[in-house]
Parts: structure tokens; C-alpha cells; sequence
């Protein structure tokens, strides 16, 4: 792998990347990157639950800095070499499957602020414009050149959807029920533990396994909270433990995303709240939403106090 130390990765701007699946990328002008109906297009619009907004991460594993965009209709961001227009420095961004990867669908995110830039190969960066039409939500890559344009480069990335590490399958619990032969090593094996267990804790054989905690599902809400396929069993993990600030560490450290606010959505209005202090007694299974620092629904928690 070429590149680099951690810490050179999160100072590039891969940090905003790390393990996202699904993302979705918001302008100076606070629309979304849109992969237009056509297939080929690109553009800016200020609708970010379509599906044209959504933006699967590919990471290239030659490179630790660098990685790939595919929109909902699997072609990829591209930085293409015609111009906008004639006489106009900014070149189209647009769909496309070249016949080989090549740099021209390979970006490097470069970190500025809780903002984030895209920068090809060649050094231009990926640009919403704004302005009268045709400059108008269209998307190019270039050098900004004047200070009022400088703003157009960066970005701000919503994580949609997480890869998730799956936890090593628990050990099948003991049982003297199982009909080993007695010379097979899996036997002896058995039997050792059983004696020792009930030599230490003189408990009974085939009392039951310790807890493991409760079992937590999860899935990541959007800039609005909204979560697509609340319905459907999203994520879980095994968390010992009461308190939310243990959980929410817990969280950090398997999503990779910092700052996360645990929720719960309430039974009766069906609007998210921050979960507070302890969670329900008796490891009681969960269902929890997490919401991202930057994302609207965070926004109303502060105004509204529940932060």
C-alpha cells in the first residue's frame, strides 16, 4: 500500500470516510451532490433523502488516501477533461465506467476544518458552482482562483451507511447431553472444563452461561433523522453494561464515527430523544438510532435543550 502513516490518513481527510458505506456530500450553496437521471450528469439539488444523492465509498487498496465515488446507477464520480463551457477553465464532472479504473474516477479528500475537499489526481478539486445559469448547480473541477469562489470546493460529508466488523461467533455453551465418544480429544476437553468449573464455583452441571449484557440494534439516522428500513433489524452489538456515556464509547469505537448521540425513538409522537443516564434495567433487548453531531436532527437537540 502506498502512502502513509495513520495519522498523515486522518489529517488528509480519509478520517470522514472511515468505514462509511453510503454517503451523501452537501455544498457551500447547502444542496447535495446529485447523480442526475440521465446517467451521465452531475449536478447540485437541494433534495438529499433521493436516491441520486447517495454516493457508495469504494477505497482503493494500492492507496490510503485515495478513493472512489459510484452513484445509485453504478458509474462512477469522474473528473472528464471537456470544459463546461468554451473558454471556461472548470472541466465536467460526471458518470462514468471507463474501461479501466484510471485516476480520472480517483479523488483524494483533503481536510479542512469539519470540512472536507476532493482533490484528483492532477491537483483540481471537485466544485459545486453557483451563480446565474449555466454556472448554476453545476459541478466541475478546478482551481478557485477568486476569494469569493473558494468556499465552492469544500464539502460537507453525511455518512448514511457504516461497514460494520461482525463480532466472533460466541462458543457453543456446555452440556453434558452431548453424546460424545469419550476417547475423542473434544470429550476430554469437555469433561476437564466441567470438572474444574465445578471444582471452583462448585455450581451444578448445566447451570446456566453468565450474561453476556443485552443485545443493542441499531441504524445510523439522516441529516433529518429519518432512518431508511427502521423496520427491518438493523445492526447490533452486545453491551455490558447501564450507563449511556459507556455506551456511547462503546459505539465510537465500533462505527468509527465520533460524537454520535444515542436515541431512542418515542412510542408515543415517534420523534427522536437522547437517550439520558442509565438505559432500562435488566438487559432488556434495544433498539437505539445515531445521530451525527453535524446533522440537522443534532441542531434541534440543541435549541431544543436535550443536549
Amino acid at each position: 500500500m502506498q502512502s502513509t502513516s495513520s495519522d498523515s490518513v486522518f489529517r488528509s481527510g480519509m478520517e470522514f470516510f472511515h468505514r462509511a458505506k453510503v454517503v451523501r456530500l452537501r455544498s457551500h450553496h447547502d444542496k447535495y451532490l446529485q447523480a442526475d437521471d440521465d446517467e451521465e450528469s452531475v449536478t447540485q439539488d437541494r433534495n438529499g433523502s433521493s436516491r441520486n444523492s447517495k454516493w457508495t465509498v469504494e477505497l482503493i487498496p494500492e492507496f490510503d488516501n485515495l478513493l472512489r465515488l459510484k452513484s445509485c446507477y453504478g458509474k462512477y464520480l469522474t473528473a472528464s477533461n471537456q470544459p463546461l463551457l468554451l473558454g471556461v477553465t472548470g472541466r465536467k464532472v460526471v458518470q462514468s465506467v471507463p474501461r479501466r479504473l484510471d485516476s480520472s474516477v480517483e479523488w483524494e479528500p483533503v481536510r479542512e476544518g469539519a470540512q472536507v475537499k476532493l482533490k484528483t489526481r492532477y491537483g483540481n478539486f471537485l466544485r459545486a458552482n453557483g451563480g446565474l445559469p449555466p454556472w448554476r448547480n453545476s459541478v466541475t473541477h478546478d482551481i478557485p482562483h477568486r476569494t469569493a469562489t473558494q468556499d465552492w470546493i469544500l464539502w460537507d460529508v453525511d455518512v448514511l451507511e457504516i461497514h460494520v466488523v461482525s463480532p466472533a461467533p460466541p462458543p457453543i455453551p456446555h452440556s453434558d447431553s452431548l453424546d460424545f465418544d469419550s476417547s475423542t480429544p473434544s470429550a476430554v476437553s469437555i469433561k476437564s472444563t466441567t470438572f474444574s468449573r465445578q471444582e471452583s464455583t462448585d455450581s451444578y452441571v448445566g447451570s446456566p452461561p453468565k450474561s453476556e449484557g443485552r443485545t443493542i440494534y441499531y441504524h445510523v439516522a439522516e441529516d433529518n433523522g429519518d432512518v431508511d428500513d427502521e423496520n427491518v433489524q438493523g445492526y447490533s452489538l452486545a453491551f455490558k453494561g447501564n450507563g449511556v456515556e459507556q455506551l456511547t464509547r462503546k459505539f465510537e469505537e465500533e462505527t468509527g464515527l465520533e460524537g454520535v448521540i444515542v436515541c431512542t425513538r418515542s412510542p408515543l409522537n415517534g420523534k427522536l430523544y437522547p437517550l439520558r443516564l442509565q438505559l432500562p434495567p435488566n438487559n432488556v433487548t434495544m433498539q437505539v438510532v445515531l445521530v451525527l453531531p453535524a446533522s440537522k436532527v443534532a441542531k434541534d437537540f440543541e435549541e431544543q435543550g436535550l443536549l
